[in-house]
């Protein structure tokens, strides 16, 4: 409850959560294209080639305004990404490969210059190494507007290519062949990511910024398979991750909120990875488990009903040492039978054996139609 009234009255921790969500919600939903595109490390190249955009926007400007170290970020990203894709189209290099390589050599002049900057002996300089780590407590009211109005050019934008980014996605030699610019439309959806993650930097830093174009849409695919839904929902856990970072870092001394969100997001993950519909590992688990069940039972009935069709009679017990040995050996029909008898498709006897049910002949006889018609298919 402390926190909850801090983030309503707390000037500092509500400003930075407000940044922190708008920045999860414009990379959350950007994200989604570069998860179901397999170029989640995009993201990471993107943000590391930032860091020499950034300090060459310092030495030309002597400004430290966001808007301004954003551009260079964002020049410098932007370019970083053109090298990625030039590098895997003419060239043998693989594209995981050409993201390494513009990785480090923008990262490697990245850290270069900013080493620069930091021997000169004026104090202008002081600061721009939180965009390594991030250090969302920075933000102010300018900062948050700079960010929500970025990210809301870039969330415009996709709305706006919605159809030709779609399509992009899924299946681009079909949009290829209507006539699509694929290529222009590659390098726009390209520029609009980029966008996204570099107005991420401040806060989060250019070490952990993938991580928040990339968890929550890995979280998202989890609950869905529509792109709309899956695009919503990653926008939502990015800001849900930020809001959480956030108040997390404020409560706990000591915890700087770009690592914060990232746990945030990672926490999210697991839990979509563990619960999520149809996807996650406990539901899967427990179908699983429910499918050999029914596989077992099936496999019981069948071998009563094959008694049945020895003896004729649905009086005629049959042992569950007889019924082991037909199925999965020592202990498999004494767990089903149970189970048979609760959907009344077999009996037990005085004597401890058992027999099949009327509704079970009906049941049996079905199975083995179906059986019968799926082999001959």
């Amino acid at each position: 409850m402390d926190l909850l009234h801090d983030l309503l009255f707390d000037y500092t921790l509500r400003t930075v959560a407000l940044g922190t969500a708008a920045l999860g919600l414009a990379s959350g939903a950007l994200g989604a294209f570069a998860v179901l595109r397999r170029q989640s490390l995009l993201g990471d190249a993107v943000s590391h080639a930032a860091l020499p955009g950034i300090v060459l926007a310092f030495l030309l400007t002597g400004s430290k305004e966001l808007i301004v170290l954003v551009a260079g970020a964002f020049a410098s990203g932007w370019l970083g990404s053109v090298f990625v894709s030039q590098i895997r189209t003419r060239s043998r290099v693989p594209g995981d490969s050409a993201l390494g390589i513009v990785l480090a050599v923008f990262f490697g002049f990245g850290l270069v210059l900013l080493t620069y900057v930091q021997g000169r002996p004026d104090a202008a300089q002081a600061g721009l190494d939180r965009f390594l780590f991030g250090q969302a407590a920075t933000l102010v009211a300018g900062d948050v507007l700079v960010i929500v109005i970025l990210g809301g050019v870039a969330l415009a934008a996709l709305l706006l290519f919605w159809k030709e980014f779609k399509l992009l996605s899924f299946d681009p030699e079909f949009g290829a062949s209507l006539g699509f610019p694929i290529g222009r439309l590659d390098l726009a959806l390209t520029t609009v990511l980029v966008l996204a993650i570099v107005i991420g930097l401040q806060a989060v830093g250019v070490v952990l910024m993938a991580a928040l174009v990339v968890a929550p849409a890995a979280a998202a695919r989890q609950w869905t398979d529509s792109l709309g839904t899956m695009v919503w929902l990653s926008a939502l856990f990015g800001a849900v991750s930020g809001v959480l970072g956030a108040l997390w870092s404020g409560g706990t001394a000591g915890l700087p909120t770009g690592p914060a969100i990232v746990l945030a997001a990672t926490g999210i993950v697991t839990l979509s990875l563990l619960f999520a519909p149809r996807r996650g590992l406990v539901w899967t688990t427990w179908r699983r488990s429910r499918q050999r069940s029914r596989i077992r039972a099936d496999t019981v009935l069948a071998d009563l009903y094959a008694l049945y069709r020895q003896h004729g009679s649905l009086d005629h017990g049959h042992s569950v040492a007889v019924l082991d040995a037909m199925s999965d050996g020592p202990g498999g029909a004494a767990r089903v039978l149970p189970v048979l008898a609760e959907e009344g498709w077999a009996r037990p006897l005085p004597d401890r054996s058992w027999a099949i049910t009327g509704e079970g002949l009906r049941r049996a006889e079905d199975l083995l139609a179906r059986l019968g018609r799926a082999e001959n298919e």
